[in-house]
């Protein structure tokens, strides 16, 4: 035997990893991070620097340039995403005008800015000017007739085709990640699972540019989804500029929590509810600091996007209303049954499109995303078509949804019946018979929800940027405005019922259709995402008035109430239940009576665990373990008699250390002795250099005992984040519980398939 200081001092052996290695601490695609190791090496990256900023200025300079870097990136984030958000908005007004005609004047000017700029519009008639044409005044000069509507009604169906197929095209062939709504890998990704690519430049470059197409091809979806998707892309490319965030993953998320809270601040002109809607919807870690980051993003954003003024409004959406009547107690069963209709909506809607979503996963169908894609935008454009609510954008319907009836409206949806005697200010015109306009549009909106209803279940979750915060809060607004119209009329002729009696006079402006059309749309949105609090402050946002609060509140939580009964699910979690994300939901409630002991492998008549010794493997022995088999990692204990553990070893992290170790430290050879202890053991003379890798062990793996309760557990890895728990008793090593274990016994007590949390 030989002396093992003789050894150090003459051949000079270092201890490998004392100097950072690249890609230790980093994770493979599909994994899961470490929370309390990513927090433990920020920790220790802080103290590091606020040690050295004692030293000198320029360390104090480095020091304070570090604490701002977490400002800078939120700056950067809310400019880019602000901007980003004002040229889809003004995008889209152009190509969805571009299905019906062009501006003459200049090509790039939408319906609206081209009858702006002219001098020969009038009030009246300002949605008809010279300078705009549709494209049967243009190929065959004529604006009536059937040939006209059949020309006007074909090239509204090939527009809409054109643009659908490039944007499925664009997806397949340059980022099959730009796909969908995004929100649901945004919620995983945050939970800390590692998505390579999802958030990566391509997939925000060509989700931008689809999202303009798909919506303006007129197909049942929103932007607001992906609008938090892009968002978040823009949070992970500045996050990448400064190591603080690119070398730490539990960071980043941080981060990445606040460019969520930014998606929907430009896509609602709402920065508050985008913070709240992050904090209560999409994050899994938000400390108070992001919630300030948050803030000042979605400001900036919001801030960017008021300077770009896409609408031409002076307002960050395009649907923003301000109502001038009070709304009365009596209104709250109205709004109460909207609420519950919501919740309906939403059970029908997720069911409906889980079954679909899973029959395209499990069928032939899946095989031929374009040809979907082609199909249903086909259908969509001629059905909607003829019903000039289902022709126009989805925004555009919902802004005259919204709408107060005004004396200068010109809407179909105001066409009533005045009193040629009445002599009361613009803002308060009493409540009037219904003309035959009203009528009309009242069966034309029942067939446009009807519509909407059925295309939307198809349409989200196909091959394309599709987001469902817009076609549910369509569906709520039309079956708003349906009961505001019919509660309006009935207030109208029967004023001397009990329930008016108090409250609505003849000659009073009573009600307000346009408010309930918000209630029913904040109703649906709720029953289809389960969103309360920030769906609320969102709406609130939207209309500016504090005083109808109340009947926003009663309609989501109604509908939320409506919907758990049926399911506790919202959308976006049986989308992640669908495509087996590894999502453990703070929300889900785990009440069974079993113990880690029931959960933990190796089990009864399953191999034993595999494990690392402390000091008598060879690197042949390791290489060899790691080749047969896949697991994440493996507990390194003492000896395979004692079993008693002395922490846990990455398999990454062990792969790139014998890789460096190869390649840097002479002497290491395939049997040469790992070592994981602070001295090297004693060692034959001839023996080669042992390899020191204690650096990437962690010596304190979490531990519980074998009578631990499966609900502690559940609740150890929800709250700490762990990727894997270690079961001991007295010490010793009995096995292991991952987070796949705990989401498979889940799903196993809920009598679910339990492979079908696998990654799908």
């Amino acid at each position: 035997m030989v002396n093992t200081g003789e050894i150090n001092g003459s051949s000079n052996l270092m201890d490998f990893l004392d100097e950072p290695i690249p890609d230790v601490g980093t994770y493979e695609d599909f994994h899961t991070i470490d929370w309390l190791r990513e927090k433990s090496r920020d920790t220790d990256r802080h103290r590091k620097i606020t040690s050295k900023s004692k030293e000198s200025i320029f360390e104090f300079i480095k020091g304070l340039l570090d604490a701002w870097s977490g400002w800078v990136v939120m700056l950067f984030i809310g400019l880019l995403s602000g901007t980003l958000a004002g040229v889809i908005d003004l995008a889209v007004d152009w190509m969805t005008d571009l299905k019906e005609g062009i501006c003459l004047k200049d090509f790039r000017y939408s319906h609206e800015q081209c009858c702006w700029t002219s001098n020969e519009t009038t009030f009246d008639d300002r949605d008809n000017c010279p300078q705009w044409q549709k494209w049967s005044e243009l190929l065959i000069t004529q604006s009536e007739g059937a040939s006209a509507y059949i020309l006007n009604y074909s090239l509204y169906i090939l527009w809409a085709l054109t643009f659908s197929f490039l944007a499925v095209t664009l997806v397949r062939v340059f980022a099959p990640y730009a796909c969908g709504s995004g929100i649901p890998e945004i919620k995983t990704i945050l939970s800390g699972f590692i998505i390579r690519g999802y958030l990566g430049k391509w997939t925000l470059l060509i989700k931008t540019v689809t999202l303009v197409l798909v919506v303006s091809s007129g197909l049942s979806l929103g932007k607001e989804g992906p609008s938090v998707h892009v968002a978040c892309c823009c949070g992970n490319l500045f996050s990448s500029l400064f190591s603080k965030y690119s070398k730490n993953e539990g960071k980043r998320r941080e981060v990445l929590s606040a460019a969520a809270a930014v998606g929907v601040s430009v896509a609602f002109g709402a920065p508050i509810g985008g913070v709240l809607f992050s904090l209560e919807e999409v994050s899994y870690y938000f400390p108070l600091k992001t919630l300030w980051r948050s803030f000042f993003a979605a400001l900036v954003a919001a801030f960017t996007l008021r300077s770009i003024n896409p609408f031409g409004n002076s307002r960050l959406v395009l649907f923003y209303v301000e109502y001038h009547t009070p709304w009365y107690m009596a209104e709250l069963f109205p709004f109460i049954l909207l609420g519950v209709f919501g919740g309906l909506w939403g059970t029908l809607f997720i069911r409906c499109n889980i079954a679909w979503c899973r029959r395209r996963k499990t069928t032939k169908l899946g095989k031929y995303p374009v040809l979907e894609v082609i199909a249903i935008t086909a259908i969509t454009a001629i059905l909607a078509y003829p019903n000039p609510y289902t022709r126009r954008s989805t925004s555009e319907l919902i802004s005259e949804l919204f709408n107060d009836c005004g004396a200068l409206e010109s809407s179909q949806l105001c066409d009533y019946i005045n009193d040629p005697n009445m002599t009361r200010p613009v803002d308060d015109i009493p409540d009037r018979p219904a003309g035959a306009g009203v009528y009309t549009a009242m069966w034309q909106l029942a067939l446009a929800l009807i519509f909407k209803i059925i295309i939307t279940i198809f349409t989200f979750g196909m091959k394309i940027p599709s987001g469902l915060f817009i076609p549910s809060i369509a569906v709520g607004a039309i079956a708003g405005r349906i009961v505001g119209v019919g509660v309006e009329q009935l207030a109208y002729h029967h004023h001397d019922w009990i329930i008016f009696k108090n409250w609505c006079r003849p000659g009073a402006d009573c009600v307000t259709p346009g408010l309930y059309a918000m209630v029913g749309a904040a109703a649906c949105l709720g029953g289809v995402t389960r969103m309360t609090v920030s769906l609320v402050v969102i709406m609130f946002e939207l209309t500016g008035g504090l005083e109808y609060i109340v009947p926003l509140m009663a309609a989501a939580v109604t509908s939320k109430w409506v919907a758990d009964a049926f399911g506790k699910e919202g959308i976006y979690e049986a989308h992640i239940h669908l495509n087996g994300y590894p999502f453990l939901d703070v929300k889900d409630e785990f009440t069974h009576r079993t113990l880690a002991t029931d959960v933990m492998r190796p089990r009864r008549g399953e191999p034993s665990l595999s494990v690392l010794t402390q000091d008598n493997m060879t690197v042949e022995d390791v290489e060899t373990l790691i080749k047969d088999t896949d697991y994440n990692g493996f507990p390194v204990v003492v000896s395979r008699d004692s079993e008693r553990l002395i922490g846990f070893a990455q398999r990454r992290e062990l792969i790139i250390a014998i890789k460096n170790a190869r390649q840097r430290q002479e002497g290491v050879v395939s049997n040469s002795i790992i070592y994981f202890t602070e001295d090297p053991p004693e060692l034959p003379a001839n023996s080669p250099h042992p390899l020191k890798l204690r650096r990437i062990l962690n010596l304190s793996p979490f531990t519980v005992t074998d009578h631990t309760p499966m609900e502690t557990v559940v609740d150890i890895f929800r709250k700490l984040g762990l990727r894997q728990c270690l079961v001991t008793r007295s010490g010793r090593l009995l096995g292991i519980i991952t987070k796949k274990d705990v989401l498979r016994h889940m799903a196993q007590m809920a009598n679910q398939d339990p492979e079908s949390i696998m990654f799908n």
